[in-house]
């Protein structure tokens, strides 16, 4: 599998010690605490350890997001909300904005914060798996499925979480709706490039394959179009990747609707076709050298170097002489001034974000231990007031070099 997937620096957070001085007044809600605290430091932990898999994930986001519960949501099940859910305050970075970190006191921003981060790291999971030498075919489902969970859990906080903060984001952070949204749709689309390698690999119909690589060539240009209203500062880089690979893959959709004309008899056709496949190739590569060139969040990479891109060109060229051949020794057709349109609709392959919820509160809240929290004993002089200016420090990722020739770089 020959991919490269641009992706955004982890949030960064501050530590948080889950100390309630004089509130706490029983063993069994000092024990939530303290595991509040080691849970959170163990899945921080998590996001930059190598070792981590999907299971490894899973079961540590689901131990602590279960005992934060506690601090959102009532016990009965009511629409009421945790009395819980104002007395800590977080801090979180984003992935576009530096480091000086957004601060809410409000347990449901540190839910959407940490979830946010829970998907970030099935993205850069999958990212760092597709580049493996030889992949298998098991290993190209990880990927696949992992970038479907990582939708999955982005759709889930923009549609029912990030509507109950008090505080709503501010423009270009992270937990601003469109944000959210152009992380569900690029999560989509790199799966989808999965699905496009798979079908290939096979030799499915060219049909097909320029089908559905004209729907993944439009989720890109939706995602771009998603973030075209933010500062350029800290969007460009990004932006230049959303659109290099919509038009790398309406060049992959041009290509193969080529063979399928030229299997049509329409040879004519088949030469435009390429030729405009040939055309947005070579605007792909000049938005690879932008790109590289462009400062922002993300890799400092070349991608027109890489293998998974040098192989469209080769594909487009020899696809593009043979159909010249055929012409000029059979068909003798007159090549249209106009490109084909393009209306392909793909019937099979298209990628949906994979069902996510929460898990539930814990099995360790009971009504005595929420009792066990008494707000009216809190200082008065309450020292957890948000500070925006400081700084959180930043997440420090492993540095990892692309394995040889197989097109990647994973960040």
């Amino acid at each position: 599998m020959t991919h490269w997937f641009h992706r955004n620096p982890l949030k960064a957070t501050a530590p948080v010690s889950f100390n309630y001085y004089g509130v706490v007044t029983g063993p069994s809600a000092s024990k939530i605490c303290n595991d509040l605290r080691s849970s959170r430091a163990r899945l921080l932990e998590l996001f930059t350890d190598l070792n981590c898999n999907p299971e490894m994930m899973k079961n540590a986001a689901d131990s602590y997001f279960s005992l934060l519960q506690g601090f959102i949501n009532s016990l009965d099940e009511s629409t009421q909300e945790s009395k819980l859910r104002y007395i800590q305050n977080f801090k979180w970075t984003d992935t576009l904005q530096g480091q000086v970190p957004s601060a809410q006191q409000d347990a449901v921003f540190e839910l959407i914060s940490m979830g946010f981060n829970v998907a970030l790291w099935y993205t850069k999971y999958a990212s760092r798996l597709a580049g493996k030498e030889n992949i298998t075919e098991d290993e190209a489902k990880e990927v696949h499925r992992s970038l479907k969970i990582a939708a999955g859990i982005f759709k889930h906080l923009k549609e029912s979480h990030t509507p109950k903060l008090i505080t709503p984001a501010e423009k270009g952070r992270d937990l601003e709706s469109r944000l959210i949204e152009a992380y569900v749709i690029q999560c989509q689309a790199e799966a989808q490039e999965v699905t496009i390698a798979r079908a290939i690999e096979l030799k499915h119909a060219p049909g097909l394959i320029a089908a559905l690589a004209y729907e993944t060539a439009n989720f890109y240009q939706k995602a771009d179009h998603t973030l075209s209203s933010l500062e350029p500062a800290y969007s460009a880089k990004w932006r230049k990747y959303l659109h290099l690979k919509m038009c790398f893959y309406t060049a992959y959709a041009y290509c193969y609707h080529g063979e399928t004309l030229l299997a049509s008899d329409k040879c004519g056709e088949a030469i435009r076709s390429l030729q405009e496949a040939e055309k947005l190739y070579a605007k792909a590569e000049a938005l690879c050298k932008e790109y590289a060139e462009t400062k922002g969040p993300g890799p400092t990479v070349k991608p027109s170097g890489h293998l998974f891109f040098r192989k469209l060109g080769n594909l487009v060229k020899n696809t593009l002489e043979k159909c010249q051949r055929e012409n000029g020794f059979i068909y003798f057709q007159k090549i249209p001034t106009e490109a084909p349109q393009l209306e392909l609709k793909a019937n099979y392959g298209l990628v949906e974000p994979v069902p996510f919820e929460f898990p539930p509160t814990s099995a360790q809240w009971t009504p005595e231990t929420l009792a066990a929290f008494d707000l009216t004993k809190r200082p008065k002089d309450d020292s957890t007031k948000p500070k925006p200016e400081e700084e959180v420090k930043p997440v420090k990722e492993p540095d990892i070099k692309p394995q040889k020739d197989t097109g990647c770089y994973i960040s």
